[in-house]
């Protein structure tokens, strides 16, 4: 189906895309995962993504932060085509060294946090800056202290992270994220390995971070929250955007059955 962005991102006009999407497919093996997605998401917006599981919203995610190779179009954040650069008419892969260096554009927080257990909190966040951007360690370290504090978590920077619960865990993760000066925050089920008493606390950072105009895209199942903090909603299914809009009219007013389907489901 076509998808007109235009009237659903009337709130941002004037505003750069962050991150672009443009006929981006993969497949693993035989199972074709991303079936050419088109998307863009503006600086400042909140995209939340829902849909069933196996419909490739955490690919699409791995995929902007080439965590994982795309097999056909590209993906730009920040006006850069991350993972490949263009020669002769094709887009080739850039060498690793500087495919960790773009991926500091994003800053991801996984579903089981991807802690380094033989960590401090305080070097778990310090890691990325100073091993993957070289910056000095005394700059990193003021700035990552000051995002723990932001998170909660400042009198825990001596702490490992198996004496911290889930909620705590992931709230480093957040940290850990900010920490790269990332101009677009992706989110993948950052709440769904927590036991539920602390989901709470973790929402509540995220809420913060987009009342503060960060760009967001969280691939998420909690509709709540997508309610409150999204600026538009995507619904995934079968590898493609079936549906696209501001978050009211996408998660009251569906205008696709698959997604009426969907949030009946996870509503109830």
């Amino acid at each position: 189906m076509a998808l007109d962005f235009s009237a659903d991102r009337a709130f941002a006009e004037g505003r750069p895309d962050v991150v672009e999407c443009h006929g981006v497919s993969k497949s693993f093996g035989n199972v074709q995962v991303l079936r050419g997605v088109d998307l863009q998401v503006r600086e400042s917006e909140v995209l939340c993504i829902l849909g069933p599981s196996g419909a490739g919203k955490s690919t699409l995610l791995r995929c902007i932060n080439h965590l994982e190779g795309i097999d056909d179009g590209w993906i730009k954040v920040a006006g850069q085509i991350i993972g490949y650069e263009l020669r002769g008419g094709k887009l080739h892969e850039l060498p690793e060294r500087v495919i960790r260096h773009q991926r500091g554009l994003c800053g991801m927080v996984f579903q089981h946090f991807n802690l380094f257990p033989h960590f401090t909190v305080l070097e778990n966040v310090m890691v990325g800056p100073v091993e993957l951007q070289k910056e000095p360690k005394g700059q990193v370290e003021s700035r990552a202290r000051g995002f723990l504090d932001r998170v909660g978590l400042g009198d825990k920077v001596a702490a490992y992270p198996a004496q911290l619960s889930g909620g705590q865990q992931q709230r480093v993760a957040i940290a850990r994220a900010l920490a790269m000066n990332p101009r677009v925050l992706l989110f993948d089920e950052p709440t769904s390995a927590l036991d539920p008493e602390v989901v709470g606390e973790v929402l509540a950072v995220m809420l913060e971070l987009a009342q503060e105009g960060r760009t967001m895209i969280v691939v998420t199942h909690e509709v709540g929250f997508a309610r409150e903090a999204a600026d538009r909603v995507a619904f995934m299914f079968n590898g493609k955007i079936a549906e696209i809009g501001p978050a009211k009219n996408v998660l009251e007013k569906p205008s696709e059955a698959r997604t009426a389907e969907f949030l009946a489901h996870v509503l109830v």
